[in-house]
């Protein structure tokens, strides 16, 4: 059976001595987040994913949800009691704030809980992680009644909600969404179309569920720019916040995926339902936005779960396999053969996962932190820089962090061997559900392109440019010893980084095809530097820790040794990259359609 244990010990290493969680104490809910309080919430946010959630995985994914002929939806067996059990605990609404029956508590928490419950059971993580970004889009863009009447069931758990975007024959191109809203006298709207790949659509988790539906009011301007935004609830909700009828919205069917088979993906049919507008008429995407980008981040970190669940198996695997000898010498006398951790190919696999790990959740972190800058610090130039570097941010961690996930559930697949090709072992479920990370919310080859063609280049490069000298900054200060290990590769792999934006900044706008050709290797490259980066952060704390001699000299070890790995072996690929980008489109663009 598989395993998980949260990794609670380095998730407090990095808030509290990478991060420096506690000099944000002047932000409003920081102060209930002192070091021993952040412990205990850490500690119990592990607890409960390891006890009650990763238990259900394997049989969630076996068993699956089912759609009855009325259109109802069972979730597998134990989640409704596991749900009941999570919402019991205040997750839902860990960082909603107070007025709305939430705890208030900074949103890198609930970061932290999103990645603990989705390498237990994604499935499952799914159904609270899409209420609060739901709730991130109402707070910021629903009216004071709206808000009243919506955020705080939603808080305790007792509503869930969802993000109804994609259409049949429309995904990434809204533009072309029909689904449509006609006004009724008493100011709301008759919501009529179909969505699909609905996430969390129909379920029996809790009392009623809010859709934020994408439509177009009758008269409306085509394409993007005539695009509303909905709620529509699946009861109707007096005004007393009491539940009415049954809305006319319903589960028409059940995808049937390659993985997370324990999430409801439905297809929603909306026959006339009722529905109340949120923000302005044409003004959807900027609302729904709010919600996308929060769940870019949440996807992210599915992505790190995926890689981290996956790897504490084969680490496991591959200590207690026994196969062949180690080429210095048996290393297990007594055993007819070696575990396969001797072998330096297996290694490689696993400190290639192990190193990606832990610096994905830093800046992962550090990304989260970034966001509750943005949104609660009353110093304005602060905010500014906290949002410039979240909005550039946002698309490489949600393509990289994905991208690398998924390879990180094949290289323990791998490591299992045949073994990790047999369903009842569970790695290959790790495999399949990490491979939708990288396809919703954005395609991974989409956020390529917001990175080089909208990030970029927004504000004349500002969050660019502040970023490299950012780092430039770190590297320039970090001059010991100790830490040219670390600085130097950095330097180098932020030198590629610079010359690959001064390329697109000097043959993209003449040739867009030489951005758009560039955007995925440019991602990657990005990644790659914001890892190191974060690698160098946390050599430094580490260091800065073995002198006070305040941890465990064998575990701050392993890290200083697993970021030196980083540094050497994975950081390099950046000068490759370069040189990609460099090559520009010609090759890639000249083949004729009737050649492939």
């Amino acid at each position: 059976m598989p395993i998980y244990k949260a990794p609670v010990d380095d998730t407090l290493f990095l808030l509290n001595d990478v991060l420096h969680f506690e000099r944000y104490g002047d932000l409003p809910g920081f102060a209930d987040a002192a070091p021993d309080v952040l412990a205990q919430i850490v500690g119990e946010a592990g607890k409960i994913c390891e006890e009650r959630l990763q238990p259900l995985n394997r049989s969630g994914d076996a068993e699956g949800c089912r759609l009855s002929a009325a259109g109802d939806v069972a979730t597998p067996a134990g989640f409704e009691e596991a749900y009941r059990e999570f919402v019991a605990g205040g997750w839902v609404g860990l960082a909603v704030p107070p007025e709305y029956d939430g705890q208030g508590l900074p949103y890198t928490l609930a970061v932290v809980m999103n990645e603990f419950a989705s390498a237990a059971n994604m499935s499952f993580a799914m159904y609270p992680g899409l209420t609060q970004g739901a709730l991130a889009a109402l707070l910021r863009h629903g009216s004071e009644e709206q808000k009243r009447l919506f955020a705080p069931p939603m808080a305790a758990g007792r509503w869930t909600g969802t993000m109804n975007l994609t259409e049949p024959q429309c995904g990434t191109d809204l533009g072309l969404l029909t689904t449509k809203a006609s006004p009724r006298e008493d100011g709301s709207y008759s919501i009529t179309g179909q969505k699909i790949f609905i996430s969390a659509g129909e379920h029996d988790l809790s009392e009623n569920i809010i859709h934020l539906v994408l439509a177009r009011i009758e008269g409306a301007p085509a394409g993007v720019k005539g695009i509303s935004l909905f709620i529509v609830p699946k009861y109707e909700v007096n005004p007393d916040g009491t539940l009415g009828a049954r809305n006319a919205v319903r589960c028409g069917a059940l995808e049937h995926k390659m993985g997370i088979h324990g999430n409801a993906t439905c297809v929603m049919n909306y026959d006339g339902a009722r529905g109340f507008l949120v923000g302005e008429p044409n003004r959807g995407l900027n609302a729904m936005f709010v919600m996308m980008n929060e769940a870019r981040l949440g996807v992210a970190v599915q992505g790190l779960a995926q890689s981290e669940v996956a790897y504490q198996n084969a680490a496991t695997y591959a200590k207690e396999r026994l196969q062949g000898r180690a080429l210095t010498g048996a290393k297990n006398a007594g055993g007819g053969a070696d575990p396969i951790i001797v072998h330096p190919d297996v290694r490689r696999a696993l400190m290639e996962m192990k190193a990606f790990n832990e610096a994905a959740r830093g800046l992962a972190l550090a990304t989260a932190l970034d966001s509750d800058i943005a949104h609660r610090s009353e110093d304005a130039t602060a905010r500014q820089a906290a949002d410039d570097r979240l909005g550039l941010l946002t698309p490489v961690l949600k393509g990289v962090l994905t991208d690398l996930g998924f390879e990180s559930a094949v290289k323990a697949q791998q490591i299992w061997g045949g073994h990790g090709y047999i369903d009842e072992n569970g790695v290959e479920q790790f495999v399949r559900d990490a491979r939708i990370t990288m396809i919703y919310e954005g395609a991974n080859g989409i956020q390529a392109l917001d990175l080089v063609g909208r990030k970029l280049p927004k504000d004349n490069g500002r969050a660019a440019m502040a970023y490299f000298a950012e780092v430039s900054g770190f590297i320039a200060h970090e001059s010991s010893d100790e830490m040219k290990p670390f600085v130097e590769p950095l330097k180098a792999a932020l030198g590629d980084l610079q010359k690959a934006t001064i390329w697109l900044m000097q043959n993209a706008l003449a040739k867009p095809d030489n951005g758009a050709g560039a955007s995925y290797d440019y991602m990657h490259l990005f990644g790659r530097v914001a890892l190191g980066y974060t690698w160098a952060r946390i050599a430094r704390a580490a260091l800065d820790k073995k002198k006070e001699s305040a941890g465990d000299g064998a575990w701050l070890d392993a890290k200083l040794t697993t970021g030196r790995f980083f540094m050497e072996k994975m950081l390099p690929e950046t000068s490759f990259r370069l040189a990609r980008i460099t090559a520009g489109v010609d090759t890639l663009m000249s083949l004729p359609a009737e050649m492939f």
